[in-house]
């Protein structure tokens, strides 16, 4: 299954085994996992198990995050996309089997407002071909700038809750267009 979602600057794909080296480049970075349990990855081993997991919910679960490049210059930014969280560790404010919108970037990337665009793209996606009923977002509280995304893309604050011991913000958006 190949996925290609289109945006006026981005273009978003399923992951490949090359972007081991991206995602090391992505997820080794401290200050992106500030609001992530600062628990950066400290090796390329790490980074294939992530696009092996990547892989694996395209196969067993239809859907997954996506490989974002910049149209102008080419260059992998991050991912972003939707996800289906199904078990009890990906268990979130109490709920499992759920869509998810998901955006992580490389820092450099931060301020373009490529988040905004990518997720909705995302949510398009999500609804119109997958129709799907609702997705769902996270965020801990002191990460402004992802609360503001997922307020800007129409996702609506429902509460906060704990995940692993750091408040987060709960929301939700309905597919209007399927009656929900």
């Amino acid at each position: 299954m190949t996925h290609l979602i289109e945006t006026k600057n981005l273009m978003l794909r399923e992951f490949k085994a090359t972007d081991v080296a991206n995602i090391y480049k992505l997820d080794s970075n401290e200050e992106v996992h500030k609001y992530l349990g600062k628990k950066p990855i400290k090796t390329l081993e790490e980074a294939e198990e992530i696009v092996s997991f990547f892989h694996l919910q395209y196969k067993e679960r239809g859907i997954g995050r996506f490989a974002t490049i910049e149209k102008s210059s080419g260059k992998f930014i991050g991912w972003a996309g939707l996800k289906l969280n199904l078990d009890e560790k990906e268990m979130l404010n109490g709920y499992t089997n759920f869509i998810d919108i998901g955006y992580r970037f490389i820092p450099e990337f931060w301020g373009k407002g490529y988040a905004t665009e990518a997720s909705l793209a995302s949510i398009e996606y999500g609804f119109k071909k997958l129709k799907y009923n609702i997705i769902y977002g996270a965020a801990d509280i002191e990460n402004v700038a992802s609360n503001k995304v997922l307020q800007k893309i129409g996702l609506n604050f429902m509460n906060e809750f704990a995940f692993k011991n750091e408040k987060c913000n709960w929301y939700e958006l309905k597919n209007s267009k399927n009656g929900t």
